[in-house]
């Protein structure tokens, strides 16, 4: 592990190479400053309320690569003066599916402080996060001595076809897609790496319902107070060292968890996987993206009865979706 984990922090540094500068506001990150890190291509259209959530959370500074846009998100980004971007045209896929760039990043900017990984599709939701700030659970995290906290990706969607759900630029994404699988969850345990790993949602019953394993994994752990020596291996499914990947308790107890609201089935999503898809840039050849091309063409509808609108977190935990744990 120690030596996987070497090879990784070495590609992250010859990565970086590939990575142009367009602003760095880096010098204004405070020292215990919450850092937020994405790797993103043509989404300016989320672009404007995934800062704004974020910012409300109390994330001081993002970090950003794009990778390659011509959507004018770069532009739009590189104006802001809490976000820093880094643009690059190589390949998406021979950079560990952007987590090479990224890796190299959180160990030069995220050194000694939380950082949160996500997608710009992504929406952190933690225990009381109606009501504190991320900085009030990164503050209960370091004095119960834990290092990373880990979240369910929750797939949400809209009730009628794909298609058919209208997002405005700057709209609460969550306005649209409102819905999500309360079960219909799988979860096992990786005993190389020792993270939980969770299958299940829309995605593998509409999608993979003939090849179920091919599923997306749904288990992350996106908020880590990083150290120079850390990485993540796949995504943020996982990371090294492996004490990092333990964010449950093994004996059956409860430890605080949160979940990642993914708003991934906008209206533009048909053209979004139609584009990955011929870009030939994901996981395991695109079996994913090619999974969505076969179900797309009939402009699919995610909803189905035992669907469950979605309220808030406290809803999320009754389900057994997320839990506080012992934070009180």
């Amino acid at each position: 592990m120690r030596l996987q984990r070497k090879r990784l922090r070495i590609r992250a540094r010859r990565k970086s190479r590939e990575l142009r500068m367009v602003a760095n506001n880096t010098a204004q990150i405070p020292r215990d400053g919450i850092v937020l890190f994405s790797t993103l291509r043509n989404e300016k259209r989320r672009l404007p309320y995934f800062l704004e959530y974020y910012r409300a959370q109390g994330v001081d500074h993002f970090v950003i690569v794009d990778n390659d846009s011509d959507d004018g998100g770069r532009e739009y980004l590189a104006q802001q003066l809490d976000v820093s971007v880094w643009t690059t045209q190589h390949s998406y896929k021979s950079a560990r599916f952007g987590m090479d760039w990224l890796n190299y990043l959180l160990s030069k900017y995220g050194a000694g402080k939380w950082c949160l990984t996500v997608d710009c599709d992504e929406f952190f939701v933690f225990p009381f996060s109606d009501t504190r700030p991320i900085r009030a659970l990164t503050d209960w995290l370091d004095t119960s001595s834990i290092r990373s906290f880990s979240a369910l990706l929750l797939d949400m969607y809209p009730k009628g076809p794909i298609g058919q759900s209208c997002y405005v630029e700057g709209q609460d994404p969550l306005e649209v897609l409102n819905w999500f699988d309360a079960g219909n969850y799988t979860i096992s345990r990786n005993n190389r790496y020792g993270n939980l790993w969770i299958q299940g949602g829309p995605r593998m019953r509409m999608f993979f319902a003939d090849d179920p394993i091919r599923a997306p994994a749904l288990n992350k752990t996106p908020l880590v107070k990083w150290r120079k020596g850390y990485t993540y291996v796949s995504s943020t499914h996982m990371l090294l060292p492996r004490g990092l990947n333990l964010t449950y308790d093994a004996n059956g107890g409860e430890k605080a968890t949160g979940i990642l609201l993914h708003a991934k089935f906008l209206d533009t999503f048909g053209a979004k996987a139609a584009e990955e898809l011929n870009r030939k840039q994901h996981y395991a050849a695109s079996h994913e993206y090619k999974s969505y091309a076969a179900q797309l063409k009939d402009d699919p509808d995610l909803w189905c009865r035992w669907s469950e609108s979605y309220i808030n977190w406290r809803q999320l935990e009754i389900l057994g979706l997320m839990s506080k744990g012992n934070w009180a």
